[in-house]
């Protein structure tokens, strides 16, 4: 048997850091240790390995071909210490678990749930923020975001919750006073309300004659959530395409009408829970997003064939 290396998971975890901070010093200030402290650790580590694991240059920090397997390996090492440690300590989910998601998805779908989540893990604390902006998760201590929508490019990792079927609607006051599209061309003699999020697309998914057509939009009006959004539509400012979370209820009780459905794609807006990856994920973090993943699939508003 080798002998036994008493450091080898502190050198581990300094790795990862590193790693998943993208440089000594960001990592340092996580782990509350200086960088020349990381510094000599990841030299000694790269030294009893006898191989170079990064490689440093003024720009970026990059890892080598033995880093990669390295880090591949140490990640799931230390997932594996720290399911040891939640076993040993009978498999409390402890600590404070932050998230973060928008406010009307928050108020939907997470708040209802949290009680019943704490009720299964009572050592847990919940800290909620809902806000209609993207936050940095690394720069906020946020643990998972909940996100709608397409995801931008970003290190961060997602994993998906649900989907919901986007409609287009309106309600019956604008009908009346500007007239109901008969299909999507008849869009460009309307006021459409649109989202001002960088990613957004100045043109609505439909399919006619069994071929998919980008249908350009204009409006007054561009909002950056959801929730005004369904607003400006039930006050008659224009016409809406929105997740039918959004709107069930409305159109449930027809003050809001769907257009076009016979040329809906199965335009759908996906749920995703983002977390900062590089590292093992934490339980309480784990746990969260697999009860989510169970919740959010019991919803049929969720599931995109509503």
């Amino acid at each position: 048997m080798p002998p036994i290396v008493m450091e080898r998971s502190g050198e581990m975890e300094v790795f990862a850091r590193v790693v998943q901070d993208g440089g000594f010093s960001a990592a340092a200030r996580n782990l509350d240790i200086t960088p020349s402290a990381v510094s000599k650790l990841i030299a000694r580590l790269e030294a009893r390995l006898g191989t170079r694991l990064l490689v440093r240059t003024t720009r970026a920090l990059t890892l080598t071909e033995e880093g990669e397997a390295y880090h591949h390996a140490a990640l799931k090492i230390l997932q594996e210490l720290n399911d040891a440690d939640q076993a040993a300590a009978g498999g409390a989910v402890r600590g404070r678990l932050r998230i973060n998601t928008t406010i009307p998805f928050g108020t939907m779908f997470v708040a209802p749930v949290i009680p019943d989540f704490i009720a299964r893990n009572p050592d847990l604390i919940v800290d909620l923020s809902f806000t209609d902006g993207i936050v940095d998760l690394v720069a906020e201590k946020t643990d998972v975001a909940i996100r709608m929508g397409d995801l931008p490019d970003s290190g961060l990792i997602a994993r998906k919750l649900g989907q919901s079927r986007r409609v287009v609607c309106a309600s019956a006051d604008y009908l009346v006073r500007c007239g109901s599209p008969v299909n999507p061309a008849d869009l460009e003699h309307h006021d459409c309300l649109t989202f001002n999020f960088r990613r957004a697309r100045p043109s609505w998914p439909f399919r006619c004659g069994g071929q998919d057509v980008a249908q350009p939009v204009k409006g007054s009006i561009v909002v950056n959530n959801g929730e005004t959004m369904k607003q400006m539509a039930l006050a008659g400012a224009g016409i809406a395409r929105v997740g039918l979370f959004h709107v069930a209820d409305e159109i449930a009780t027809g003050r809001l009408v769907p257009l076009l459905e016979e040329y809906n794609p199965g335009d759908l807006e996906l749920v995703h829970a983002v977390y900062v990856g590089g590292g093992p994920l934490p339980h309480r973090v784990r746990d969260f997003i697999e009860y989510m993943v169970v919740t959010l699939g019991a919803s049929p508003l969720l599931r995109g064939n509503s």
